[in-house]
């Protein structure tokens, strides 16, 4: 099994990623979510895989976060969900919302996924409501933290300096909790480590 793929970004295409490691290119199946966040061509990557074996293929599929990566396993393990179903549930919803909408029986917020009808949806809800409770929990909206003032700072910092708007607002979440009582400046370069990692 191929744990990750650490390398450069060779080529990005709709659904994939061509990570060159020492000169070999890995084709990488990627959710759309995950494709906005990568960096740009030529700059490093670092992707957590998961490797499906069938008879006539090798395929990789990859994603920026270890929950992205624990809710496609899953996703997997439902009925009648195989990993390019997963990929393309994970295109359509974030990882923590799909959690919510599992925990609270949303159905018609699910449906609304492309490729997800109404008894796939009703399969994902009996099947990984106890599942994703904890990461519905981490998802669901926290009172008295809204993003304002100096995290709105910083995603704007980031925008400036090039960064995608999810990349930028992955980077925010990554040092929201820790934001409290801390420069502007120091936020900022937490936030940047994040991308040189």
């Amino acid at each position: 099994m191929i744990a990750h793929v650490s390398g450069v970004v060779a080529e990005k295409l709709e659904g994939e990623v061509i990570v060159d490691v020492n000169g070999v290119g890995y084709r990488v199946r990627v959710s759309e979510s995950c494709l906005a966040g990568l960096p740009p061509r030529g700059e490093k990557v670092l992707l957590r895989t998961y490797t499906h074996v069938r008879e006539d293929a090798l395929d990789l599929y990859g994603f920026a976060t270890e929950e992205e990566e624990a809710v496609f396993r899953e996703l997997i393990g439902v009925k009648n969900v195989g990993p390019r179903a997963a990929q393309n549930i994970l295109s359509g919803i974030k990882p923590r919302e799909l959690a919510v909408a599992v925990a609270g029986g949303d159905v018609t917020r699910l449906t609304r996924v492309p490729g997800v009808g109404k008894k796939t949806a009703e399969r994902l809800v009996v099947e990984l409501k106890e599942k994703l409770a904890t990461l519905a929990r981490a998802g669901a909206p926290r009172p008295g933290k809204p993003r304002g003032g100096l995290l709105e700072q910083l995603e704007q910092a980031l925008l400036g300096l090039g960064y995608r708007p999810q990349q930028a607002a992955q980077a925010v979440d990554a040092v929201a909790d820790g934001a409290e009582g801390r420069s502007l400046d120091d936020l900022l370069r937490d936030a940047l480590k994040r991308f040189r990692g």
